[in-house]
């Protein structure tokens, strides 16, 4: 009996050395040109959907957060508006957003989709990293199940090599699918201890900071896009007035009232986003819904409008007033 307490236990040891390992926190932020994957990404690594997607570049409006909870770290992912070279004021805007976001962050993921040519928008962003010298940076090549493994290993020495010639050196470079779930928790490994030492910084059950007012929104937005990208890319604005629980109701069957308006530019844009008999909007409404009930975990009631903001892309004074 003796002999046998004398061997050390491994297990236990292993144990714990592991519960004195320091808990980390930080926040990462995904770059990458539009449609380089960065919300997907952001969505997988938290499990549920927080950042709105979108396959048009310039959707991703506000700074949502996405939270990963881990028993040995907590990343916050801080999900940028793609970085382009601006044509407009809310351009700009988004510009500034994204480089004020670049110096406050713990790490920086640079997505690359491997299904297309590092081209100059991918210079462009990488030249710009290379400038913000103490973040780690690691290179995320995402899309992976589009592509032969032949493809693959071009795209993993093009974006090293890319490194090399700006004189820096990526912390990670690794490949990931999101849709097919390869590699994802793997991120979620090696960007963990490049955060600092610290105790979570959000309680357990938050998935993003973001207030639901602002996530309704860009979920009724992103429903609003879904048929008309061409003819409406950008021109669309989402305000929710008000979020009211409906009165006289049985608690067990409680009824979110949400009030929302859709800003569009042009009157003649409004049949558009109406559609023929209201059916677009009808559409619009009927798939939101099923997305902020998911969201909230509450009926929803929605009762959307759509509203024309002449210009409002242009106009500092709309722009403060539908939240940029």
């Amino acid at each position: 009996m003796g002999a046998m307490s004398a061997r050390p236990n491994t297990e236990a040891a292993a144990q714990q050395a592991e519960n004195t390992a320091p808990h980390r926190a930080g926040f990462a932020c995904f770059v990458g040109r539009p449609n380089a994957g960065k919300s997907t990404l952001t969505n997988a690594l938290v499990g549920q959907k927080v950042a709105i997607t979108s396959n048009r570049p310039q959707t991703t409006r506000h700074t949502v957060r996405g939270i990963v909870h881990r028993d040995d770290a907590q990343l916050i992912l801080v999900d940028t508006p793609g970085l382009h070279k601006p044509r407009t004021l809310l351009g700009e805007r988004l510009n500034d957003v994204v480089r004020t976001t670049w110096a406050e962050v713990d790490v920086i993921g640079f997505c690359l989709p491997a299904d297309q040519k590092l081209g100059p928008g991918d210079k462009f962003i990488v030249k710009e990293l290379a400038a913000i010298k103490k973040t780690p940076k690691i290179a995320i090549i995402t899309k992976t199940d589009l592509v032969e493994s032949k493809a693959l290993a071009e795209q993993l020495l093009a974006v090293s090599a890319l490194a090399d010639e700006l004189g820096f050196e990526w912390a990670e470079i690794i490949p990931v699918s999101a849709v097919k779930d390869q590699q994802v928790s793997l991120l979620a490994d090696l960007i963990a201890p490049l955060l600092p030492e610290s105790p979570p910084l959000y309680p357990e059950g938050d998935l993003t900071d973001e207030p639901e007012m602002v996530m309704v929104a860009e979920l009724i937005r992103e429903a609003a896009l879904e048929g008309v990208r061409d003819e409406l890319p950008h021109s669309i604005a989402v305000v929710v007035e008000e979020m009211l629980p409906r009165e006289d109701r049985p608690a067990d069957k409680p009824l979110l009232d949400i009030h929302a308006n859709v800003y569009i530019e042009r009157p003649s844009q409004k049949g558009i986003i109406i559609g023929p008999k209201g059916k677009r909007l009808k559409d619009v409404g009927t798939k939101s819904r099923k997305h902020i009930e998911a969201l909230l975990g509450t009926p929803v009631f929605l009762d959307l409008h759509v509203k024309v903001a002449k210009d409002w892309q242009r106009d500092p004074k709309q722009l403060r007033k539908l939240g940029f």
